[in-house]
């Protein structure tokens, strides 16, 4: 079997920025990357939102949020030369005691793979490690058993809203 190639530490950093996590698709076909430095192209974050369903925003307010906000990380499909966004989540929070995972979308064609888990599953590992340990998430409701299958649960006092508490 053809395995997809790995990227060497330099490589993962010049391309995805430090502290750049790769990892194989579990047909090992992809190298997959996740990142919290490399910049986003707003119009294909745009396009990637707008795939599962989101209305469009401005991307003046995109790129405020995207400033604005305690972490961003991209799930990169690594492509020589032009790597391919396929997965995107945001938090935002206080840095400190609490954050809330916002935005978490997947390529429709790369869904069902487990990286919307693997993604989740690095956000909150990231999170824990700035030392965050009550993580909440906005989720919408046709996603519910998604993050529920997660270990994740509604808000306690069984309010309309969509937050959800991790464990």
């Amino acid at each position: 079997m053809i395995s997809a190639p790995s990227l060497t530490k330099d490589e993962l950093d010049e391309v995805y920025g430090k502290g750049a996590c790769q990892f194989q698709s579990s047909d090992h076909l992809m190298t997959l990357v996740f990142s919290q430095s490399r910049p986003f192209d707003l119009i294909e974050l745009e396009q990637l939102l707008q795939s599962v369903g989101w209305s469009h925003r401005p991307a003046r307010k995109v790129r405020r949020a995207l400033a604005y906000s305690l972490l961003k990380v991209g799930l990169w499909k690594h492509e020589a030369g032009l790597p391919r966004l396929i997965g995107f989540a945001r938090c935002t929070g206080d840095g400190v005691i609490e954050a809330t995972v916002w935005d978490v979308a997947i390529l429709p064609v790369y869904q069902g793979y487990g990286f919307g888990k693997q993604l989740m599953s690095y956000l909150i590992k990231s999170l824990q490690e700035m030392g965050i340990k009550r993580i909440t998430l906005f989720a919408d409701p046709g996603v519910v058993d998604f993050y529920r299958s997660q270990g994740w649960v509604l808000e306690p006092r069984g309010n309309r809203c969509a937050f959800w508490y991790a464990n």
